[in-house]
């Protein structure tokens, strides 16, 4: 989602202890962890959960301004995959809540789970937590401390804003080794909706309305 994280499983350990820690001096990871996914990780989960929370987090804003080089996209022709933008990054936004899953990781799996997301999330993602809301309670955290994979603005892959039809554009002429970028964008938009009928992500069904606007101009072609 490497520079998000360690290489080894005793490193994996350590960086999971230092992030959530545990009463429980020998086994740290005896309830598992939370990870919070805001992108492909709604549609395309951890390969083992024992549990998913729907929720939101705050002061986040989800926007494709990260590239995607090795899964939606290649070096030559880079695709566009979403980050987070912290809100004081971006205080013009209207909404300052992000909706996603979050997904519960039995212990026995951590090492495992950490060890795919940290492949899966190499281009340019680092590892964050965040407190997980529910729709019915926007005081108390429904999971706390879930892991979060953010391509922060400072690093190599961030590409930053542009004009929503360039990226519109950008999007549907990508593919990558995990298929084509336009695919990615739609499925997001479908499983936001799916999650959250009422949910408001202005930035990524603008750019669903302009991708489908593109195929089915090419298509009438």
């Amino acid at each position: 989602m490497s520079a998000a994280a360690a290489s080894h499983p005793s490193d994996i350990v350590e960086s999971i202890h230092d992030i959530q820690s545990s009463s429980k001096e020998d086994n740290p990871h005896s309830d598992g962890i939370w990870v919070f996914g805001y992108g492909s990780l709604i549609w395309k989960p951890p390969i083992h959960y024992e549990q998913k929370q729907i929720g939101y987090i705050k002061n986040y804003v989800r926007r494709f301004w990260q590239h995607s080089e090795d899964h939606r996209g290649t070096p030559e022709k880079p695709g566009r995959v979403v980050t987070l933008i912290p809100y004081d990054e971006w205080k013009t936004i209207e909404s300052v809540v992000t909706w996603g899953v979050a997904f519960k990781i039995p212990s026995d799996d951590v090492e495992a789970t950490r060890a795919y997301l940290d492949h899966r999330e190499k281009n340019g993602y680092t590892v964050h937590t965040v407190d997980v809301f529910s729709l019915e309670d926007d005081e108390t955290p429904a999971v706390r401390n879930a892991l979060v994979y953010i391509g922060t603005t400072d690093n190599e892959a961030y590409v930053g804003p542009a004009p929503a039809d360039k990226i519109a554009q950008q999007i549907h002429d990508s593919y990558g080794p995990s298929g084509w970028n336009a695919e990615y964008l739609l499925n997001l938009a479908e499983a936001l909706r799916e999650i959250s009928p009422g949910v408001k992500d202005d930035h990524v069904f603008e750019l669903e309305g302009l991708v489908k606007k593109i195929i089915d101009d090419n298509n009438k072609q």
